[in-house]
Formats: structure tokens, sequence, C-alpha cells
């Protein structure tokens, strides 16, 4: 069985559902899952998981998410994109100064009320469900953050812009609000996804392109393996007298843990055990996934410690990646994600 994420450039008329269906086909396996809705027409990146990669696929679509897309002034559809139904026209009157000054003003962080044809669920049902039904129901606004929006082109009505986005922002939903605010109404005209984490489009396969690898037997050499997404995050190597443990899915001991001699952590020391004059005198390295607290020390070396919470990628004897683990109180690591 094939484990690891493979990048997937999606091609429009395609739902993530009919990917993941054609990939069990291409190789011939079961276990696969997508990592977040793309919509038919959209095309771009589509992180797929196989064998215990699926694992990820909750993780992964947590993460922000980069993508292209061009608003249509001007025109209001059922959908919020221009393969609805038009409910709405009305004339452009905007500037290019003042659309650039709308859309540049959605940068950070509101409440976006979801489009009724999408896979979000209320009461249990799924939108696009009721709306296939003609049925239009009240949808609560979620908060969604934008931290970076780039404009492209301005070709009134048109407008091609870039935008990264927070999970469970709907870009159909933004162009409705551009439009909205600019007057005019609005909606989207077409939609690419560049980027999800790490994953970007231009290392991205098409569906043939994975059928060919694999006909030539070069499949394996494009599959992502699972501990490289978390590459971030320090190693440990756990000891063979610690590897029934291990298997076993059990915390295990710092005493049976050796640190990985290829992290950039090369000196570390748990901070319940510095002296308090130590811990006041260490800065804090402002990075989200590790909570390490840093010092150099007098041999020029950087020092790093860790505290209670800390994740790290976790390791057998024969260097096959485990799992996440989570340090815990009396020096233990906590099994947070297995990968056995």
């Amino acid at each position: 069985m094939i484990s690891g994420i493979l990048n997937i450039k999606k091609e429009a008329g395609f739902t993530s559902h009919d990917v993941v269906a054609k990939l069990r086909g291409i190789v011939h396996q079961k276990k696969i899952g997508h990592t977040g809705t793309l919509d038919p027409d959209a095309t771009g990146v589509l992180p797929v998981c196989l064998g215990k990669a699926t694992k990820l696929c909750d993780i992964i679509g947590d993460w922000d998410k980069t993508y292209e897309a061009v608003l249509l002034l001007g025109r209001e559809t059922d959908t919020e994109d221009t393969s609805g139904q038009t409910l709405k026209e009305r004339e452009v009157t905007v500037t290019e100064e003042e659309i650039r000054d709308i859309i540049l003003s959605f940068q950070g962080s509101y409440d976006q009320i979801p489009p009724m044809y999408s896979a979000k669920k209320v009461n249990g049902k799924k939108l696009y469900e009721l709306a296939r039904q003609g049925i239009v129901i009240e949808r609560k606004p979620c908060p969604v953050t934008l931290s970076s929006i780039i404009i492209k082109k301005i070709d009134l009505p048109y407008v091609t812009f870039e935008v990264t986005c927070s999970k469970g922002t709907y870009i159909r939903s933004l162009c409705r609000d551009i439009g909205e605010k600019a007057g005019c109404g609005g909606c989207m005209a077409g939609l690419v996804r560049t980027r999800v984490s790490s994953f970007k489009i231009e290392d991205g396969f098409t569906l043939s392109e994975v059928e060919a690898m694999r006909d030539a037997d070069t499949l394996l050499e494009h599959i992502v393996p699972v501990d490289e997404v978390f590459l971030h995050l320090p190693a440990f190597f756990v000891k063979k007298e610690g590897e029934k443990l291990l298997y076993n899915g059990n915390p295990i001991s710092l005493s049976l843990c050796a640190l990985d001699e290829n992290s950039s952590i090369s000196n570390w020391q748990l901070y319940e055990d510095l002296s308090s004059n130590e811990q006041m005198k260490m800065e804090e390295a402002d990075t989200e996934d590790l909570g390490k607290k840093e010092k150099s020390g007098k041999d020029g070396k950087q020092y790093s410690s860790y505290t209670v919470g800390n994740r790290f990628r976790v390791y057998d004897n024969q260097k096959n990646f485990i799992g996440i683990y989570q340090l815990q109180e009396k020096k233990m690591l906590k099994p947070y994600k297995l990968f056995l």
C-alpha cells in the first residue's frame, strides 16, 4: 500500500470526490482521501492523501491556501459564480482606483456568510442540497481571515486578484461581498488554487500525468512522505529498548529518546530543569508550533529548551516515522497523531 501525499493539479469538470475515485482506479488502492473540497469549475492544487497519510486529511485542510480569482462586477447569480442563474445585473460605475481600494479593504478578518451552494452543513443538511430544492435559509456569518490580497489585473468589469486565506473562506462569497461594497454586485468568473501550505501548483500533477507515472513505474518518486509536512518540528529517535512501547502506542520517556542529529536544534534542555535565573534570562522565540525558548551559551552555540505541550516528530531506531508526540509532565512524550 502506498502511503504519502500526492499533489494533484485538479482540472475543471472534476469534483474532489471524482479525483479520489479516479486515483483509486489508477493506483489500485482504496485508502485515499482529499484534503478539502474544490468546486468542479475550479482548478489547481488538491493534495490527496494515500494509505497512512489519510490521517493528515483534516490537518492539511486546516492550513492556509492561496487562490487566484477572477471577479466579474455587475452580475449577481444564485451560485455566486458565473455557472449559476443570473439574479440581477447592474451597471458598473466604479473606477479602477475605487475597486482596487474596495478589494484591498477586505484584507484582514471579517465575518463571511457562506453561499447556499456549498457543502457546509446546517442542521445536518448540506446547503447545496437545500438550494437545489429551491430552499434558501439564513446562514450565520463565519469569521475568516484574508492574510494577503494582491491585485493582478483590472480590466473592468473583470478584476483578477490573488488571495491567501484561512480555512472556511469561500472565494465566491468574497466576490459577492466585493460586488456589494462596490454597489453593483459581483460574482466569481474563475478560480485557481495555487497553493495549500507547502504544496504549490507548479509542483502538481494532473490525473493523466499520474497515470503515465504509474505506467513508467516512477509514481513513488513523486509521493511526499508523511513526515515531510512536519519538518518544522524537531525530531527524536527512540532507542531500541523503547521500541516495544513505541509500536504499542504508549507514552515514551525522554530517557529512551535521542535528539535527531540532523535537527537544527543541536542542544536542548527541558525548561523545568533550568534555574529560575536562567529561565528569566531566556528570550521567547515566536514559533507557533514549537513554543520553544532559546538562548546563546558561552560556547556560542544556540541552546533550546521546551515546555509541556511542545510537539515533536518521533521515529524508531531504524528511522521509520511513527508519528507526532507531545511533551507531557514527568519528561514523557505522549502520542498526538500516530501513523503506524
